[in-house]
């Protein structure tokens, strides 16, 4: 199976951080295998499922036949190949959302048609998906039609799609023989499939090996209690689900794994199991599975024998089935199952049901034939025979069928395949998206809930019955374990989120329709009136100066909350300390970095002890800081105004640092400011962001700087000197992680923004649309500046003899239609409105004007220019639409900076995982401008061409990269699983923006747009891919 877009390698990379990770099950890490470009961001690790599964050497590998030159194929292999392409298809498809081992996906593999009348196809069980899954096929002459899933199995690696036989108008479809009884070792063969990513690939091979265990992948996905078929074949991504054909042209085994270190080697797994399910399902029987949830292993003689294995028992062994050079012993018995205090690992098994058994394919059929009846088991158990009986459950009653979604997490019951991996009982409430409400601890699933608001969750029924009665924005208690360290119990307090995620809904899949059947559950509990609390600062022991002592009642936590990726902001939450400015009115001023947009939560804790929400007052659009407010009636506590200097810190000068370590503790420190230098925060290639440009950044000579996000500098009599901010910086492109700057903002700079909010009068700022940089001296007397405004700077500026040059002129919003004069890059500033420009600061004139009168340097000579300036009302964003998973909205500010000419008011900020728009292509910075023809300059013309396209249908979309270029992407509608909602800003409304649902194209009020619970989490905002689906090696 093949990722979208990327060359890939052959096997997914694991849903949960890998450390701390018990041993037993996994096999070592290979040193020689390298896998391609598999860095994360933070936090995030998506799986890449659908590729062929990779396992690494291991002692079951057998000799290697030797592979040859590759020679031409014989007429009969000819004559074989040609009839049985037009039976082998490739597909493309998706995992809407996160469920059990697999996160939601994009992804193709292969199928084959096994029934050419009714439409069957077979392919692997990680194609078909264990989750919600919307895919299409497309045969060998080119023709597509949609496929749905009508079976995947519970363990073993296969499931069967279904499509319609009259879509295929162009060609006869023909179907594949099923004859597993033909794979014997020796036999040629030919893997035909969509290798690689590649349309059709045909690889040779010859079975080396049939009694083969079932590879181990991992933490994800693994068959098991079957045998494997081995050969030298070494197909690659894309052709999982390949029919493996001899050269009678019928399929023998089907392609599912191959080794991860180089080697030709891959894995078939036997077509015994599922022709049984596809002989079921032509008849329209149910496909039973029977279980006593032990698991297998074929062991050889030699090792049995150590286990006790008594002679006897061996000789009749070997005398029933001469070819037999092993048999089955118990690996894992799982707790609380039908074997469980009976079977024991290490059992050789014997007989099942009075029959000599050495084969996986027998004892499926004795175990699928008999749920819900006793099985009767004789076991050698260090040389003694022991009898056990064991009920037989129904394997299909532990695979779960249904999930449900709320707060922004995804839960279902635990899984089989889950319990097997890490030998525990089946039960308990599984989190296989751990987001929203309940992201735990950075870790994206793998989680049990065993408790939530003190009340126990032994399933998802309780589960779903406890959630219920929790009132929007509660903070709750909730214990849980995790599957890869159950002896280790977390405990958490969540905030439960039913406003942004109204919905808690249930999702039941539906093999009828192939699609999972959505239900609302209970709508969302009011959240309760805050109520005013009373809590005291901590005093800071051994610190000798008052001043800081005094400052620690200034400092507030503040955590941001976003339901949704925009503005190109890298992740979901954020907590850092703000500083309060104005305790009689709930005032604190945040670093950006940690609040970046109002479309969030915001809550605000005083003292380490009173949570209050918060709201967003003003964003700055140059200096990186945030102006939240809390409601002060509801904070009883000695919270105290910070004092802010009027005066700049300099250079050389003796201050306090006082911040906030990785632990959130405060430390405090002696220093000496070392720098103060003008910078911009580098800007991020792939995904253009928030950034601050144009400020003096002070550095101080202390190691705590580093460490400290935010905190001050102090004056030793208690004056606040400087606001120290972290700022988000770029992405470095080899570890994909993000950089933050750690610097310090005078607060003069803030003090004419904090008087005017104190009169509750919110800024509306003019900007210069432009970004500059330092030149010194010696630059600007080669660029054409006169020794007399040389004189002035070193007058005017006796500590930094520099000037300004523009780097960067911003592309200016639609909005911004006036003709003037503008500053072009290479021009040097001198005056604005009749003032030197030396410094940062005072380039502050440009936000109370309209026009500058502006002094420049221009290819060497003065002139003066009238210079409008742009205004901020708008700059941020106020609308965003949610269409087939890609987040749309106008292009922020961070774009502007960045791109030279805007292509439309139509960018795409992030996408989801597993929707349309990850699929297809339709990726982050890219700007669309017309949709199915009909040009599309802004959202009101996109929504309204949009929802003129029917449901399961194509539409084309013609867009520009950010570098310029333009595509037509072509995409399939999905209002199922991805209707189109918006979000709009809205004073009037509770949490400042209103949400909009859309219906087969019509505006729905009475629906909320989390209809399909929203996760930003799963969302890629980067258009390199830094968030997006790294494969997995084991």
């Amino acid at each position: 199976m093949e990722m979208n877009g990327e060359a890939r390698v052959k096997r997914k990379h694991s849903p949960v951080v890998p450390a701390g990770r018990p041993t037993k099950h996994l096999k070592p890490e290979s040193s020689a295998f390298t896998p391609g470009d598999s860095s994360l961001t933070p936090g995030d690790t998506t799986p890449a499922n659908g590729t062929v599964y990779n396992v690494e050497d291991d002692d079951e590998s057998a000799p290697m036949l030797p592979v040859g030159p590759v020679q031409p194929d014989s007429p009969e292999w000819q004559a074989t190949i040609e009839a049985v392409v037009k039976s082998v298809i490739s597909i493309h498809f998706c995992q809407t959302c996160s469920f059990d081992t697999e996160l939601s996906m994009s992804s193709q593999a292969t199928g084959f048609v096994v029934d050419a009348e009714r439409g069957y196809i077979l392919t692997n069980r990680h194609v078909v998906c264990a989750g919600p899954f919307w895919g299409y096929c497309v045969f060998d002459n080119h023709e597509e039609c949609d496929v749905r899933p009508i079976y995947r199995d519970p363990v073993h690696d296969f499931g069967i799609l279904k499509f319609d036989p009259t879509a295929i108008k162009y060609m006869k479809v023909t179907e594949l023989c099923l004859k597993p009884e033909a794979a014997r070792v020796g036999v040629e063969i030919r893997v035909v499939g969509n290798d690689a990513g590649e349309k059709l690939s045909i690889l040779s091979g010859v079975i080396s090996r049939l009694d083969r265990n079932a590879p181990e992948y991992g933490e994800g996905y693994s068959d098991f209690n079957t045998n494997y078929i081995q050969a030298a074949a070494a197909a690659s991504g894309g052709s999982s689900g390949s029919p493996v054909v001899n050269i009678d042209g019928h399929a023998i085994a089907l392609q599912a794994g191959g080794r991860a270190d180089g080697a030709a080697t891959d894995y078939f797994l036997p077509l015994d199991r599922p022709l049984r399910a596809l002989e079921c399902i032509r008849k329209g029987e149910p496909v039973s599975r029977g279980t006593i949830q032990t698991q297998w292993i074929i062991k050889p003689f030699d090792e049995c024998r150590r286990l006790g294995l008594t002679p006897n028992w061996e000789a009749a062994v070997r005398k029933s089935a001469p070819k037999e050079t092993g048999m089955l012993v118990a690996e894992i018995v799982l707790p609380d199952g039908p074997g469980d205090g009976k079977l024991q690992e290490g059992d050789v098994l014997i007989k099942v049901n009075g029959d000599l058994l050495t084969q996986f394919v027998k004892l499926d059929d004795i175990l699928d034939s008999s749920v819900g009846q006793t099985a009767h088991l004789l076991v050698q158990r260090g040389g003694q025979d022991v009898e056990v009986e064991c009920q037989v459950g129904d394997l299909h009653a532990i695979t779960p069928d249904r999930f449900t979604t709320v707060a922004g997490g995804t839960f279902h019951d635990l899984s089989y395949q889950q319990a097997r991996l890490y030998a525990i009982a089946v039960r308990g409430v599984y989190v296989c998206e751990a987001a929203g409400s309940f992201k735990l601890e950075n870790t994206l699933s793998g989680w049990i809930i065993d408790t939530v608001d003190k009340r126990p969750t032994r399933d998802l029924k309780e589960f779903m019955e406890v959630i219920k009665t929790i009132p929007d924005r509660s903070r709750v208690v909730i214990s849980y374990r995790h599957v890869r360290d159950l002896h280790t119990k977390g405990t958490s307090i969540v905030y439960i989120d039913r406003h942004w995620h109204p919905k808690m809904r249930l999702a039941q899949r539906n093999d009828e329709t192939g699609l999972w059947d959505f239900k609302d559950i209970a709508d969302p509990i009011p959240a309760e009136p805050p109520v005013p609390r009373r809590a005291e600062f901590i005093h800071l022991d051994g610190v000798s100066q008052p001043a800081t002592a005094e400052i620690v009642r200034s400092f507030v936590r503040v955590s941001c909350t976003m339901p949704l990726k925009l503005d190109g902001f890298p992740q979901a939450k954020k907590t850092g300390f703000g500083l309060v400015i104005d305790a009689d009115k709930g005032l604190v001023v945040v670093s950006r970095a940690i609040v970046p947009y109002d479309l969030c939560d915001i809550n605000v804790t005083v003292a380490d002890s009173i949570i209050v929400n918060g709201k967003v007052i003003f964003l700055h659009p140059l200096q990186n800081y945030t102006i939240v407010q809390y409601d002060p009636t509801l904070v009883e506590a000695p919270v105290k105004s910070a004092r802010l200097s009027t005066e700049n810190i300099k250079q050389g000068q003796d201050t306090i640092f006082v911040g906030f370590n990785q632990n959130f503790r405060i430390v405090v420190a002696k220093t000496t400011v070392t720098d103060i230098t003008t910078v911009a925060i580098p800007a991020n290639a792939s995904a253009p962001r928030y950034r601050a440009i144009n400020l003096d950044a002070i550095t101080v000579d202390t190691g705590l700087s580093s460490q400290c996000t935010n905190g001050v500098l102090l004056g030793e009599d208690g004056i606040v000197q400087a606001v120290w901010l972290n700022y988000l910086g770029e992405r470095t492109p080899n570890s994909h992680k993000d950089v933050e700057y750690h610097l310090g903002l005078a607060t003069p700079s803030l003090l004419p923004v904090i008087a005017k909010i104190q009169q509750g009068i919110i800024p509306k700022l003019q900007i210069l649309n432009m970004e500059t940089y330092v030149v010194q001296m010696s630059q600007v007397r080669i660029m054409g500046v006169s020794e007399e405004w040389i004189q002035k700077v070193s007058v005017a500026n006796p500590s930094r003899h520099q000037l300004f040059m523009v780097r960067k002129v911003d592309c200016p919003p639609a909005s911004f239609t006036k003709q003037a004069d503008t500053l072009k890059e290479g021009d040097i500033i001198l005056t604005l409105n009749g003032k030197l420009i030396t410094r940062v600061s005072e380039f502050d004139v440009m936000y109370d004007n309209e026009i500058l009168d502006a002094l420049i340097v221009r290819n060497g000579q003065e002139m003066h220019i009238k210079v409008p300036t742009v205004p901020t009302e708008d700059l941020e964003t106020d609308r965003a639409v949610v269409f087939c998973g890609a987040v749309l909205q106008k292009p922020h500010h961070a774009v502007r900076q960045q791109i030279s000419k805007l292509h439309s008011e139509i960018y795409v900020s992030a996408r989801s995982r597993g929707s349309p728009s990850y699929q297809y292509g339709l990726s982050p910075t890219n700007f669309v401008t017309a949709v199915n023809g009909v040009e599309t300059r802004d959202l009101d013309s996109f929504v309204r061409e949009v929802n003129k396209i029917p449901d399961n249908t194509y539409f084309r979309l013609r867009a520009v990269t950010f570098d310029n270029v333009p595509w037509v992407v072509t995409m399939k509608k999905n209002d199922h699983y991805f209707p189109m909602s918006e979000y709009v800003k809205d004073p009037n409304s509770p949490e400042g923006w209103k949400t909009i649902c859309y219906d087969k194209g019509k505006e729905r009020r009475d629906l909320s747009a989390d209809s399909i619970n929203l996760n930003a989490d799963a969302m890629d905002e980067d258009s390199d891919g830094g968030n997006s689906d790294p494969e997995m090696e084991e």
